[in-house]
């Protein structure tokens, strides 16, 4: 075994596989369909710290079934070496629960908490922006957009919130991207809701998450998505991403502001992704009974080499079905100038959707990073 890169809550192995071959009717595989070595990911606040010589036991079942899951085979003990018993303290929330690996964690609401006073009769967001997002890839993006709007009015950098959902995966600590993006300063705190684990503050609902994101943290504005990660059956109900409905519905029944972020692609090989995704389309336009604003990108008076006007008149024609007067929601017509492009080819992390970076589709980060300069317009207005 051989370690690579760490981050906060996580570290990269290689793995030699010594152990018998695996089998079952749960894959239908053997350990001759695995390479030699696999990249492996240790969540260290669940196993512990692996050091080189140790034994691990692997879930490779992913690996085996040839599905992504970023790459990894993920360790689910150290058998040779467990951890020690966490200390004792307070919180009584389980997540992951009734699984091998739960974890029990203090939740900002609960009545063990500190805040829980706070958000005991909390009801109100007072018209805080919150961007939802389909993708968890389009989070830099979204952030990318809001700190260059403040740039460039002259207004203090806003303070962000990521709100992470259960539909993708449930550690934050599996995002190399929040990672980034804390360490440069980009995002001020990470909240984890549902199953949703790891966060800088646990919360059992989205809507407790959201409340603790306004009157615990006191950020500027919120951007909510699942993880890394999203499920999807090529149906049209079976996929994740319909909770950004939900989501939208959540922060209009506490007030906020809700800014819909619509999944956009100008280059996946899947018709129904090309576009306005047919994940936004159900999310905003089937499932999300309160209205929200709708950015969208548009041509500004310069032309920004690499976007393709087909795709943006495409995503306009579309965007605007989920709007006024024939859907509940309003569009909001948002510039792509070069700055805002130029601000994209400077974030911490990489950007990267579905295997594709900036330079491929350029039109899925730019529909992210309109949706943040909208959420910075409305931040400002409302400190007004």
């Amino acid at each position: 075994m051989s370690l690579g890169t760490a981050w906060p809550g996580a570290v990269e192995l290689r793995v030699a596989i010594t152990a018998p071959g695996i089998s079952g009717p749960a894959t239908g595989h053997d350990r001759a369909s695995l390479a030699p070595e696999l990249r492996a990911l240790a969540y260290t606040e669940l196993v512990g710290t692996p050091v080189v010589g140790d034994r691990v036991l692997l879930n490779v079942s992913a690996q085996a079934r040839g599905l992504g899951t970023g790459g990894y085979a993920f360790v689910v003990a150290l058998p040779d070496r467990l951890p020690a018993d966490p200390a004792p303290g307070p919180g009584h929330l389980v997540k992951a629960r009734y699984t091998a690996l739960q974890a029990m964690v203090l939740g900002v609401d609960e009545q063990e908490s500190p805040h829980h006073a706070v958000l005991e009769d909390a009801d109100d967001l007072d018209g805080l922006p919150v961007v939802v997002a389909d993708l968890h890839s389009a989070v830099p993006a979204v952030v990318a957009g809001a700190r260059w709007a403040a740039l460039a009015a002259g207004r203090p950098l806003p303070r962000v919130a990521y709100l992470m959902t259960d539909g993708g995966a449930l550690p934050a600590w599996f995002s190399r991207s929040v990672a980034g993006l804390r360490d440069a300063g980009w995002v001020d705190a990470c909240v984890t809701v549902g199953q949703a684990f790891g966060g800088d503050l646990e919360a059992v609902t989205v809507h407790t998450g959201l409340l603790a994101a306004r009157h615990v943290l006191d950020v500027d504005l919120v951007v909510l998505a699942q993880g890394p990660g999203n499920l999807g059956t090529g149906t049209r109900w079976g996929f994740s991403g319909v909770a950004a409905g939900e989501a939208v519905n959540a922060i209009g029944a506490l007030g906020g502001r809700a800014v819909a972020g619509l999944r956009v692609s100008g280059a996946d090989p899947r018709e129904r992704h090309l576009g306005v995704s047919h994940h936004s389309r159900t999310a905003y336009g089937r499932v999300a009974l309160h209205p929200a604003d709708v950015p969208v990108p548009v041509p500004s008076h310069e032309s920004v080499p690499g976007l393709r006007s087909a795709v943006l008149e495409q995503v306009h024609r579309q965007a605007v079905e989920l709007c006024a007067p024939r859907g509940r929601h309003r569009l909001v017509e948002v510039p792509a100038e070069r700055g805002l492009m130029a601000a994209l080819e400077e974030t911490p992390v990489r950007l990267s959707t579905m295997g594709r970076g900036l330079d491929s589709d350029p039109e899925s980060f730019l529909a992210a990073a309109v949706a943040g300069v909208h959420a910075e317009q409305l931040r400002a207005a409302r400190s007004d």
